[in-house]
């Protein structure tokens, strides 16, 4: 995103907290500094949100408990624990200070999709790290991720150096511009976890014994198909559009009609992006249970695809939690039908909540005002508390105090 924001599009952007595109001392302490104009708004939300105690995406009726119990999943976290550490133990020691946090710290939760021009983020970027630092750090995502998550990474990153060479060099754009952050320990029985922050690319993947939870995950970028450049070529997102949008108009009028929330697609949609932590989101849209055979097979088809960017055991058992409250989940949208539409659509349960969005244009020059095509965020979260996985980080605290 550019560095000079007009006024009227910074509310449609969210969270951050300060200027420098990189860290320059070696301190966890950031300095304090008088900040003005996008990052002063950006600063303020966040503040604004990490004054609020957690409490996680939930419904006006409050949060379903008992979703997230502690148990043994049988797929074994041991391969990304040992890239944890591996990744650990290549840092000197004033990089892994900058980089290590406590498992409760409030690092998870500041994280933001816009560049590195509004926005200060902590740990240690790609572009700070040797060769092979750079490979253990991408040996972490790769253990981490399945094949598709990792590659759909790295093709995000790759817009960085796309909007950098449309926006003549900007600093605020750079595909070695992503920051990994480790709270906790990498530990066989206790919590930790890792994040990576930066521009339409964010993870938060949390560890408890073989549990995993992978969310917040934010994953966006602009421009979506890249026809310049670098990177020419590169392209982001049809799947997640395209069976979206197929999934719709395979509905009929009338399901179409309770699904659609508005047909009007005017602005940026998206409800649960950086400093949403805390979102009161009711369930809108239709019930799966509406829905035919066929269709229910089309939406499930559809939420593999955000959710196989996990390693497969952790992605196989997410899809059963998802299906073990299939009947609790609702399909909502925004905008028209067209092959061409823009648009918005969400899909909420009690353990799952995913959101894509065409947004306006704001890093490619001379784009049309409006949603467009060629910029899309997609978020997926845990609601009723587990986001970050904190419910099972406070089961876990609560048995541990017990002892």
């Amino acid at each position: 995103m550019k560095k000079i924001i007009p006024l009227l599009i910074i509310p449609l952007l969210l969270g951050c907290k300060q200027v420098p595109a990189q860290k320059t001392d070696t301190s966890k302490t950031e300095e304090k500094q008088e900040l003005t104009g996008a990052a002063k708004y950006f600063a303020e939300l966040e503040a604004k949100a990490l004054s609020e105690p957690f409490r996680g995406i939930e419904t006006e009726k409050g949060r379903e408990s008992g979703l997230f119990p502690i148990k043994s999943t049988g797929v074994s976290t041991a391969p990304i624990q040992k890239a944890a550490e591996s990744f650990l133990n290549n840092l000197t020691k004033v990089q892994q200070e900058r980089t290590q946090f406590a498992i409760d710290d409030d690092e998870w939760r500041k994280w933001c999709n816009v560049d590195n021009g509004i926005y200060y983020r902590q740990g240690i970027s790609l572009k700070e790290m040797t060769k092979i630092q750079k490979e253990v750090a991408f040996g972490l995502m790769k253990v981490s991720l399945s094949a598709k998550g990792l590659q759909l990474s790295k093709n995000i990153m790759k817009t960085d150096q796309t909007l950098k060479e449309l926006n003549n060099g900007d600093a605020a754009y750079d595909e070695e511009l992503y920051f990994f952050t480790l709270m906790g320990t990498p530990s066989s029985t206790e919590p930790w976890g890792w994040q990576l922050d930066g521009h339409h690319l964010v993870i938060n993947y949390f560890v408890l014994g073989d549990q995993v939870v992978m969310s917040p995950v934010f994953m966006g970028g602009e421009p979506i198909i890249t026809t310049s450049g670098k990177y020419n070529g590169n392209t982001l997102f049809q799947d997640e559009q395209n069976l979206g949008l197929d999934f719709m108009q395979s509905l009929p009028k009338e399901i179409q009609t309770e699904a659609t929330l508005s047909s009007s697609k005017q602005n940026n949609d998206i409800k649960a992006e950086a400093s949403k932590d805390n979102v009161t989101l009711n369930y809108e849209g239709v019930l799966v249970s509406k829905l035919s055979a066929t269709q229910k097979e089309s939406l499930v088809h559809l939420i593999n695809q955000y959710i196989n960017n996990m390693e497969e055991g952790h992605h196989q058992l997410k899809m059963e939690e998802i299906m073990t409250h299939w009947n609790s989940t609702y399909f909502a949208w925004v905008g028209e039908t067209t092959s061409d539409a823009v648009f918005y659509y969400r899909i909420h349960s009690p353990v799952v909540l995913i959101e894509f969005d065409h947004q306006a244009a704001v890093g490619v020059p001379n784009s049309p005002n409006g949603p467009v095509r060629n910029h899309i965020h997609t978020v997926v979260r845990t609601p009723n508390g587990n986001d970050y996985g904190k419910d099972l980080l406070r089961q876990h605290l609560e048995k541990s105090h017990n002892h």
